[in-house]
């Protein structure tokens, strides 16, 4: 906060309230709001019936609990009178900041992602634990699906994501957060949601899934084909897997994240596919599925020790196919630690 000159952080619903306090508020009309003032103590400010619910270590917040006839967000305003700078969270609600307008119109306002992304994005070893452990689980549930042991054909795409996102809560997630299951040409639609379709045989099927798991993300995509691969698909896949692999091998501390996006697109690109990988290399992940930093050109800040994000290339081929790879890395000192380690091959299965 000092070096971004910010004399307030004020963050509400979202993963910024949690990573700081360890407390998750639910999200609702009421407000719930951490306000830390750069010289002062720390003030969660929280709907008294919500209050039973508030567990954090002793002393490090001041939990005032607010009555319902009371103004939640002219407590906040009264807490720091009137601040210069302002860093508020960025998924709180647009209600409460113009609310909080009228009550500081003098003040300037920042994302609080700009004083909190960079402690994010380094994760320290009980977080690359975490993400580790997370990552392990979902590998298990990927092992299965390339065995043959998650029955595709003849269900449709809906009842292979509820399978998928039983096992990832069987396997000690406390939610799912996606399980995108895209067969044949609906695979060509990155962030298809699954539905009635019935899978054939010898369909290309994406399956992307991820939940959390201990307040930390798991995410992870693979292909499989339910039957003989055909000669195009193999080829393509060839293709997306030696991408995947440069991409994560790019990976170094002193790297840009948009030299990881490079690393992948040069590969799909030479090979005539460019047009057909439409979307970034990849995202941070954490608390949340998706934070910083993101792997896409534009990007030039450096990966740091501890930075932890997706590499997830893919190919699209609008009413034909679509494939993706994608693996959690985490930047380390002696080079980047792929945490899934599922068979990264295109797998036919029965």
């Amino acid at each position: 906060m000092a070096e971004h000159g910010t004399d307030v952080l004020a963050v509400s619903v979202g993963s910024d309230l949690p990573y700081l306090t360890g407390y998750e508020a639910m999200p609702l009309e009421r407000l719930t709001m951490l306000v830390v003032p750069s010289g002062g103590e720390a003030t969660l400010v929280v709907p008294r019936l919500e209050a039973p619910r508030v567990t954090t270590a002793e002393g490090l917040v001041t939990v005032r609990p607010w009555d319902e006839l009371e103004d939640p967000v002219a407590i906040v305003a009264d807490l720091v009178r009137r601040p210069g700078r302002a860093a508020v969270g960025d998924t709180m609600w647009a209600r409460f900041l113009v609310d909080l307008l009228d009550h500081w119109p003098t003040t300037r306002f920042q994302r609080a992602s700009e004083v909190l992304g960079p402690l994010r994005m380094r994760k320290d070893p009980a977080e690359v634990a975490a993400l580790r452990a997370a990552a392990a689980a979902v590998d298990r549930i990927a092992a299965a699906l390339q065995a043959g042991e998650i029955a595709l054909v003849g269900r449709t795409e809906a009842q292979v994501s509820a399978d998928i996102g039983r096992r990832i809560l069987d396997e000690g997630h406390e939610r799912v957060n996606f399980a995108i299951v895209a067969a044949g040409a609906n695979a060509a639609s990155p962030h298809h949601e699954a539905g009635e379709r019935v899978i054939g045989p010898d369909e290309l099927v994406l399956c992307d899934f991820g939940g959390t798991m201990a307040g930390y993300c798991s995410d992870i995509t693979r292909c499989v084909v339910t039957g003989d691969v055909p000669a195009d698909i193999a080829e393509a896949y060839d293709v997306l897997q030696a991408a995947q692999a440069a991409g994560v091998a790019a990976g170094q501390i002193g790297a840009t994240c948009q030299e990881v996006d490079r690393a992948c697109r040069a590969i799909i690109a030479d090979a005539g596919y460019g047009a057909a990988f439409i979307h970034r290399t990849g995202h941070g992940i954490g608390m949340e599925a998706h934070e910083d930093p993101y792997i896409i050109e534009g990007n030039a800040a450096p990966i740091e020790a501890g930075f932890a994000y997706s590499v997830e290339p893919g190919i699209y081929l609008p009413g034909r196919w679509g494939m993706r790879l994608e693996d959690i890395v985490v930047a380390a000192a002696d080079g980047p630690d792929a945490l899934n380690r599922a068979d990264h091959g295109l797998v036919p299965v029965g």
